[in-house]
């Protein structure tokens, strides 16, 4: 069984998404800063439970968003 490793993902910097709108609605933030993870956050609910993507994952996710 492997490991998960402990990240503090408060400290990153977090970046609402550009498709965001002004109306408050279901938005996401990514962070950076992890080299290996891409943390995930709900914009409305900051201090919320985060999600973290392995960057293969996070990319394999926004490719499928932009898809037709």
């Amino acid at each position: 069984m492997s490991s998960i490793p402990e990240y503090d993902l408060d400290t990153g910097t977090w970046h609402k998404s550009s498709y965001s709108g002004g109306s408050g609605g279901n938005c996401l933030e990514v962070a950076d800063g992890n080299p290996t993870i891409i943390p995930v956050r709900d914009s409305k609910n900051p201090r919320g439970p985060k999600l973290a993507f392995r960057p293969e994952a996070w990319s394999a996710f926004l490719e499928a968003v932009k898809a037709p």
